[in-house]
């Protein structure tokens, strides 16, 4: 069972999260290799897609926020998309675009930042959006300060929280065909909770970074965890061995319908909608060549078919909707 644990240092201005995906992470390989169309992952595919699925689970769980986390990672390589979903109540979902073969070794940059023009985006999209509001997106690039291209999703991320949040973290990620990890370790931000409480400007938050002792020892151990280690021992175990000196206060574990799982937003209303969207000529077009509108899911694989009649009544209930009636004051 999928499992996210979170923690704190008492008295310490660090936090700390670590999460591992099991049957929902082997439920999204699963579909994708079901899918006839695209096969399975390839390993390097298989491995990026499942560190991404952690860290952005991580996020989720490190913000109060009643909306969807989309990490996306995109660029000039053979993997043009890869992104991940994550719900407010860690449902899960994630896919990959492929155009081009992508060898059995293919690294980060070898896959999305081959001529450095890769992008890592992180979207906060509301659940409750008002009408006019807009989603929150951050982009940065997959290269760091030097431009030198970064070969590690941790060290994209890293890099995203300092630039974006200005907020030392650490991240251990780690995935192949049966589970997806990772560890975050966190300085608080200044103006939170263990941080005197006091307001702090950009200067002083930039000023803060790197010069916690209490952060760097963490990280410092956080960053000794290897990745057969984070794929193959148990959460309590890892905990004991990285932090066994420090002191750790753990909150009870997320786990079952209250922790990560697979699940798919796509329904057969959303993608009525989309067909909606393309008009009766493009969707007349589309039935005198076939049989079927069809449409699949590249997040679940669930193939949604409208036929000439279901097609029709999509736009019959549109033409069919009564014109506004008169002002009432």
């Amino acid at each position: 069972m999928s499992e996210l644990h979170k923690f704190l240092f008492d008295g310490l201005p660090v936090r700390g999260a670590i999460v591992r995906l099991t049957d929902a992470w082997q439920e999204i390989l699963k579909r994708r290799a079901a899918n006839p169309a695209t096969g399975a992952y390839p390993q390097p595919v298989t491995e990026l897609l499942g560190e991404m699925s952690a860290a952005a689970v991580l996020m989720q769980a490190n913000i109060k926020f009643n909306g969807a986390l989309v990490l996306q990672v995109f660029g000039d390589g053979p993997v043009k998309l890869a992104v991940v979903e994550v719900q407010p109540d860690f449902g899960v979902r994630a896919t990959a675009t492929l155009q081009g073969n992508v060898g059995s070794e293919a690294s980060l940059s070898q896959m999305v930042n081959q001529n450095n023009e890769g992008r890592c985006a992180i979207t906060l999209d509301p659940l409750d959006r008002l009408p006019g509001q807009q989603a929150y997106q951050g982009v940065v690039p997959l290269f760091g300060d030097h431009k030198e291209k970064l070969e590690k999703l941790s060290e994209v991320l890293e890099h995203y929280m300092l630039q974006s949040e200005q907020l030392d973290t650490t991240l251990v990620l780690a995935a192949n065909m049966d589970v997806a990890a990772g560890l975050l370790i966190q300085r608080l931000p200044l103006e939170g909770a263990g941080n005197l409480g006091k307001h702090w400007d950009s200067v002083a938050r930039e000023s803060a970074l790197g010069q916690s002792e209490d952060y760097n020892r963490i990280s410092i151990l956080a960053k000794s965890l290897k990745a057969e280690e984070l794929l193959g021992l148990d959460v309590d175990t890892v905990l004991h061995r990285l932090f066994w000196e420090e002191p750790l206060l753990r909150f009870a574990p997320l786990l079952g319908e209250e922790g990560p799982k697979f699940r798919c937003s796509c329904s057969r209303e959303r993608v009525g909608r989309m067909i909606k969207g393309l008009g009766v000529e493009e969707a007349e077009s589309i039935l005198s060549e076939r049989e079927n509108i069809e449409v699949g899911c590249e997040f679940c694989g669930v193939l949604y078919h409208f036929d000439p009649v279901d097609a029709a009544s999509l736009f019959t209930q549109l033409q069919a909707s009564p014109p506004p009636g008169p002002a009432v004051h």
